[in-house]
């Protein structure tokens, strides 16, 4: 991978295709970001650049923010990520990386936060049929047994049981960039991405060859 960006999720619409095909498509500000650092296998083990995205006043951030982006010479940002690159050739620090990096047809990865639900039962987090509702069976929406006995004596762990639902990292691949903004720094990707609006993602290339 040796492109990538940071972006915020605007929200989906649809456009229309030459041949009258409806798209709905996920419009994401991508960029403007800075270059702040360039990791390298020698010194930390690894080959990534460090990107910066949605600046702020200097007077908000604390004096290790201000010192660290202060060679890149481009203030300080909101965001801060690492994107995990082939080869850092191609990049010197505050160096601007911009939407037209990509371009229509290009296939990326596409990471966020999922929108959070809350604590939820088996039924909804994990699609259990449940019980039946009449006739007292007083066994509607439970989990039922989670086959702990004396033997094991314990629950094995990823038993699919209520808890927390959403609110966690996900990436979807190989979306189609279907246009570039390049004025606006606007990115329309073919389908949905993760998170809410204004949710922060991550742009990559691809690393998925086959479907």
């Amino acid at each position: 991978m040796n492109k990538g960006l940071i972006g915020k999720k605007l929200g989906m619409t649809q456009i229309f295709a030459e041949d009258g095909r409806r798209i709905p498509v996920t419009v994401v500000e991508a960029g403007p970001c800075v270059v702040l650092q360039k990791k390298t296998v020698e010194k930390d083990g690894y080959v990534a650049i460090q990107v910066g995205f949605g600046p702020k006043e200097a007077s908000r951030a604390n004096a290790a923010q201000v010192g660290h982006c202060k060679s890149a010479g481009a203030g300080v940002f909101t965001h801060y990520r690492e994107l995990r690159m082939d080869s850092t050739e191609a990049y010197n620090v505050g160096d601007v990386i911009e939407a037209s990096v990509f371009e229509a047809g290009d296939l990326v990865d596409v990471t966020g936060t999922s929108i959070g639900k809350g604590f939820q039962g088996v039924i909804k987090r994990w699609g259990f049929k449940g019980g039946r509702a009449s006739h007292g069976s007083r066994f509607h929406r439970a989990p039922g047994s989670i086959g702990c006995s004396a033997t094991p004596s314990r629950v094995f762990k990823n038993k699919k049981m209520p808890g927390q639902m959403g609110n966690e990292k996900v990436t979807v691949q190989r979306l189609k960039v279907v246009r570039v903004d390049a004025a606006d720094n606007l990115i329309l990707l073919g389908g949905a991405i993760p998170g809410s609006s204004n949710g922060l993602v991550v742009i990559k290339d691809s690393v998925k060859t086959k479907r």
